[in-house]
């Protein structure tokens, strides 16, 4: 049963993502987007959103399965992302009460004084959403443009959302590796379900991006609350 259910997920990525997040319960930061001073009425605002932990690491997993079915390419981010998913999932398992919504991990380590150390679960939430942002923004350039170089999809997304926080070795080594990208017509096979055509493949990947883009940025807001948002790899 669980071999089928996998194979199931293997060919439904997007689909399963979409799922996830419709029944996702978000409470959002009611006084925080918008406003780019850092104020104690923010910290309230803030402190009251709740971003369910392990749902937002089942659509991590998802969205890493897309990333992958880029290649060797995606190698370094899929390690990275991979590494902070397992981060955030032990720390949901040493108290999963406690741990159930983000942004309460977020508060305990900012208080004591540990969510910019590099392996922190403040740290490794920087970098999901970071990266979370560079998948979206690939599934929106294939959705509206499917014939568009995969490489040049992938250089564009990765300018957009990744280049500012990388230093110069991650990019270095990024440049080198988007020559190995397939051509989207590949890239676009792989992600489709059985007997879906472009077009049903095209709107899924709207869909995706239409339900996860306010998601992100309402995480945004948040990081940015607790001075998070502007952290650079090291």
């Amino acid at each position: 049963m669980k071999r089928k259910r996998d194979m199931e997920k293997k060919s439904s990525e997007i689909s399963s993502a979409i799922e996830e997040l419709s029944l996702m319960v978000v409470v959002k930061p009611s006084a925080v987007a918008g406003n780019h001073e850092h104020h104690h009425d923010d910290d309230g605002a803030a402190a009251s959103a709740q971003i369910p932990t392990k749902p937002f690491l089942s659509i991590c997993h998802l969205v890493l399965q897309v990333l992958d079915k880029i290649g060797p390419t995606m190698a370094v981010l899929r390690q990275d992302i991979h590494q902070n998913i397992k981060r955030l999932e032990l720390m949901h398992e040493s108290n999963p009460s406690l741990n159930s919504n983000l942004v309460e991990i977020l508060k305990s380590e900012v208080s004591k004084g540990i969510s910019r150390k590099r392996c922190s679960c403040s740290k490794a939430l920087v970098w999901l959403t970071r990266s979370l942002d560079f998948a979206m923004a690939l599934l929106r350039s294939l959705a509206k443009d499917p014939n568009k170089s995969m490489e040049q999809v992938v250089e564009e997304s990765y300018a957009a959302t990744l280049t500012l926080w990388h230093g110069w070795i991650s990019s270095a080594a990024f440049r080198v590796a988007i020559k190995l990208v397939p051509d989207s017509e590949t890239f676009m096979n792989l992600l489709r379900e059985k007997d879906e055509t472009c077009e049903a493949l095209k709107e899924k990947m709207q869909m995706l991006v239409s339900l996860l883009v306010p998601f992100l940025e309402d995480i945004h807001c948040i990081l940015k609350v607790y001075n998070l948002d502007r952290l650079k790899s090291t």
